[in-house]
């Protein structure tokens, strides 16, 4: 059995991520940590300060839900600490994921970071990806409930440098640091070179994308829907259950699902 800890367990990602390790039988739910709400309690576990909790737990796997700047520092403890990291934060400084990529790649722990656990969402970015070297112009509208912190999202941002790729023949390669900041004009931001990114922030969304390929006489548009943050969780599981052989740092879900 897998033990897990979860990071930032008492919001609302990390409860859910709690409940779905609590609830899989291969699993094991061995720390919960969280700076706002220690010595509280989730899925029956004590909520630890930091990520020195996982050590004293046993934890074999992190699984991270924080914020950008703390999840660095997490993963970077990870990477010393010999401890498998999957990170679902998004919103990071330009060179913090490739910052992250030398150390993981260079210790013996693992990491898995993916912009969106979704399976839905992983099928949408791949079909984007295959669609745009047909279409002449590309704009991708994402929308989010209004407590996310980061716009664009991280995973409009990730769809939008492989759309760019695939348009450069680069289909299923390296798309670049996803946390790399794109630039604001009047009417959203050119994530990639020749995709627009329009973010929504508004409360009863939880996370929604739709990207809009047109070219002469056609408009093909993909979507997809996260309705609850249940949707989520597959693919974390699936995270958790594949990083310890997934040597290094591997970016995105697409690997896992064999795309």
């Amino acid at each position: 059995m897998l033990r897990v800890g979860v990071l930032g367990a008492g919001g609302r990602m990390g409860r859910a991520v709690c409940a779905a390790v609590r609830a899989d039988a291969d699993l094991e739910l061995v720390a919960a940590v969280d700076p706002a709400h220690v010595g509280g309690f989730v899925e029956g576990v004590i909520v630890g300060s930091g990520p020195g909790d996982l050590a004293s737990a046993g934890a074999e796997v992190a699984v991270d839900f924080t914020v950008a700047a703390s999840c660095a520092a997490n993963a970077i403890w990870c990477a010393g600490n010999g401890v498998h990291a999957v990170i679902g934060t998004t919103g990071f400084a330009p060179g913090v994921v490739d910052e992250l990529r030398r150390r993981f790649e260079a210790g013996r722990a693992n990491c898995v970071m993916a912009p969106n656990f979704a399976i839905g969402a992983v099928l949408m970015m791949r079909f984007a990806e295959l669609a745009a070297p047909w279409f002449d112009t590309a704009e991708i509208v994402e929308l989010h409930h209004d407590g996310k912190l980061d716009a664009p999202s991280g995973t409009a941002l990730l769809t939008a440098r492989r759309m760019s790729a695939a348009r450069r023949g680069n289909v299923g390669g390296d798309p670049g640091d996803p946390g790399a900041a794109a630039q604001p004009v009047a009417r959203g931001v050119e994530a990639a070179p020749g995709v627009q990114v329009h973010s929504v922030r508004l409360r009863g969304l939880v996370a929604h994308q739709e990207v809009l390929l047109g070219t002469a006489g056609q408009v093909l548009t993909i979507r997809h829907d996260s309705l609850d943050r249940s949707s989520f969780m597959a693919g974390v599981l699936l995270a958790v259950k594949e990083v310890p052989g997934r040597r290094g740092f591997t970016l995105g879900l697409d690997s896992l699902l064999g795309l």
